[in-house]
Parts: structure tokens; C-alpha cells; sequence
């Protein structure tokens, strides 16, 4: 397994991650990890599983632990090469949790109290409403301000917390000079929506309940074809792009174009007046055929765990150095002693 060796290359930054927990997604492939690919030929690109974010809600250690090697292994199986991307673990990296503290005491609890996504999930987690998920903005403001990037590529339900991170880099350059670089929102090249098969108005989640919504990335082909077969479509049989009108159908035009590369305006030509099944098969059809060569990268990298664990080092370190030096930074900005 070919590990991450490369040098600093004087790139701007960007850096992304996905938390351990779920299973990974056709809507994740085909909306971020594909794009992340096309990203290292113009940036200094760090992935992160970021594990700390993910124990905000009660985790088996057991299942997490897999699940971190079996996300790595699906980052590398989807083009993510060690030797071009720095790929580690949040909790490998002890910077992040050093510089959360420090941000906590340029972060006000009007504005941590204002974010919509705690709000959210604390009425599904009401359970366990702990001082970890009030304070995950600071920790993800940690994780990009440690590597200075320039852009963060964010989905709708992250941009509050990039606002918040920006406001903080802000606050605390205006008092103790230019420490951090000011992150700006990243807009991807225009990405597949895949939004859920029994849920089309609402985006395929990871932790989806309901396994009949998603398409998971290591689903058997047999079990992507039922479920497509299954999946929501609308009344009548008229095929069309209609996200108000016919969000089912729409739903999967976008899966079968982003798999095949066929033009929305291709497939109503192609589809339309011949039914839903055979629609639904081609899609099925597409999407196996799209994950066939993902599957089988992933079965030959997730048997070495030993190559997995020397990637996770090797990306620790590299990022370890990045953090690193940003926070001596931050430390001498404050006047704390050097060690």
C-alpha cells in the first residue's frame, strides 16, 4: 500500500472529513468523494475521519473502530491516494483538542447557542445533551483553523458552523495579529444531489433508520437492485426533471446521469413513455456498475489492515507537523512559555 510521502508543496490548503459512523453512501461517493479526487492536482488536500465529532453521540467502540478503518478504506478505494492526500484520524492529532480550549475562549455562548444543528440534534439526542455537542463548532473551527485552509467544502448543514469559524479566526487575529488564515466556503464542481429512495425531498443519509433509503457503498448488487426497484417514484409514469412536481423520478435521473454521464434531456428521450421498471433498471444497472470497481479495491485494501494502520501514521504524522506549527503560533500569540 503506498504511503503518504509527499512533501509540503507550497498549495493552498482545503480540508474536509466525514464522520465514522453510518455507513457511507452513493449519495457520499457521488456528492464529495468524487469531487475530493479531482482536488490534490491544486491543493494541499487533508481527509480526516473525524472520530472525536462522532463520540458526541454515544458510539460502540467496537463498531467505531471498524467503521474508521472501513471509511479509510472506501476513501482509498474511491481515488483517494495516500501518496497524494494526507488521511487521518481527528484523534490521532492531539492539536485539535489542544486548540478547541483555546478557541473556547474566543467563542461566546450566544453564538454556540444560536447553532441550528444543536438544536436539532439535541431534540433527537435528548438523552444525552452533553456539553460535547454544544461545543462541536469549536472543535470543527479547531480543525480548519489548524491547517490554515483557505477553503472548507461545506454542505448546507455546515455552513452555519464555517461562519462561526471565521468569526472566531477574526476575533482572535484582531486581537493577537494575523495567526490564522480566514477560511472562505468551498463550492465544489457541481456534484450529484442524491436525496433518499423512499425519502426523495430529503437528502440519503449515512445513519439513515430506514436501509431501504440509501444505497450503501459496500450493498451487494442484488440488494441495490431491490431497493431501487422499491424506491419512490410518483403518480402516473411520465418521466421528467420535476424536483417539486416528481421528486422520486427526479431522484433517480440524477443517480442514473451521475453514473453514466447521460444528460437529463438523454434520459427523458430514452425512458419516458416505457414505464418505470425499466427505468428503475437501468438505474440499478448504472449504480452496480459504478461500485463494481470501488468494491473491489475496497475488499484488497481493507484486508491489509497493517497497510491501513501504516497509512493512518503516516498521515498522522503529516498532519501532526501542520497542526503542529500552527499552534506554537497560537501559544506564542498568548504568551505562554514555550516548552
Amino acid at each position: 500500500m503506498t504511503l503518504n510521502t509527499k512533501p509540503a508543496s507550497g498549495k493552498p490548503v482545503v480540508l474536509s472529513g466525514i464522520q465514522p459512523s453510518g455507513r457511507l453512501t452513493i449519495g457520499n461517493y457521488l456528492g464529495a468523494l468524487k469531487n475530493w479526487v479531482q482536488l490534490n492536482d491544486r491543493f494541499d488536500c487533508y481527509y480526516m475521519l473525524v472520530d472525536l465529532h462522532a463520540i458526541t453521540v454515544r458510539q460502540d467502540p467496537k463498531v467505531l473502530r471498524e467503521r474508521c478503518y472501513e471509511f479509510l478504506a472506501l476513501y482509498i478505494a474511491c481515488g483517494l491516494d495516500p501518496a497524494h492526500n494526507t488521511l487521518f484520524v481527528q484523534s490521532h492529532v492531539p492539536a485539535h483538542s489542544r486548540l478547541t480550549w483555546i478557541l473556547n475562549c474566543y467563542t461566546q455562548m450566544g453564538e454556540l447557542n444560536r447553532m441550528t444543528q444543536f438544536k436539532d440534534k439535541s431534540a433527537k439526542h435528548a438523552d444525552n445533551i452533553n456539553a460535547g455537542l454544544f461545543d462541536y463548532p469549536v472543535l470543527m473551527a479547531a480543525d480548519i483553523l489548524l491547517y490554515q485552509a483557505q477553503q472548507v467544502p461545506v454542505g448546507d448543514d455546515q455552513k452555519q458552523h464555517l461562519e462561526l469559524t471565521r468569526d472566531v479566526a477574526m476575533r482572535f487575529n484582531n486581537v493577537h495579529g494575523p495567526v490564522f488564515t480566514v477560511p472562505e466556503p468551498m463550492i465544489p464542481p457541481v456534484g450529484a444531489r442524491i436525496m433518499g429512495l423512499q425519502e426523495p425531498t430529503r437528502k440519503m443519509s449515512k445513519s439513515d433508520d430506514a436501509e431501504t433509503n440509501a444505497i450503501y457503498l459496500l450493498d451487494e448488487p442484488d440488494v441495490i437492485t431491490r431497493k431501487l426497484k422499491r424506491a419512490v417514484t410518483d403518480l402516473g409514469n411520465e418521466i421528467r426533471y420535476d424536483i417539486a412536481e416528481k421528486p422520486g423520478v427526479t431522484n433517480l435521473m440524477s443517480i442514473l446521469s451521475a453514473t453514466t454521464g447521460e444528460s437529463f434531456d438523454a434520459i427523458v428521450e430514452r425512458y419516458n413513455g416505457q414505464g418505470y421498471g425499466k427505468f428503475k433498471q437501468a438505474c440499478a444497472d448504472a449504480v452496480v456498475e459504478c461500485l463494481k470497481p470501488v468494491q473491489e479495491k475496497y475488499r484488497a485494501v481493507r484486508d491489509d489492515t497493517e497497510g491501513l494502520r501504516k497509512v493512518l501514521r503516516a498521515g498522522a504524522e503529516a498532519a501532526s507537523a501542520k497542526a503542529d506549527a500552527t499552534l506554537l503560533q497560537v501559544h506564542e500569540a498568548l504568551g505562554f512559555i514555550p516548552q
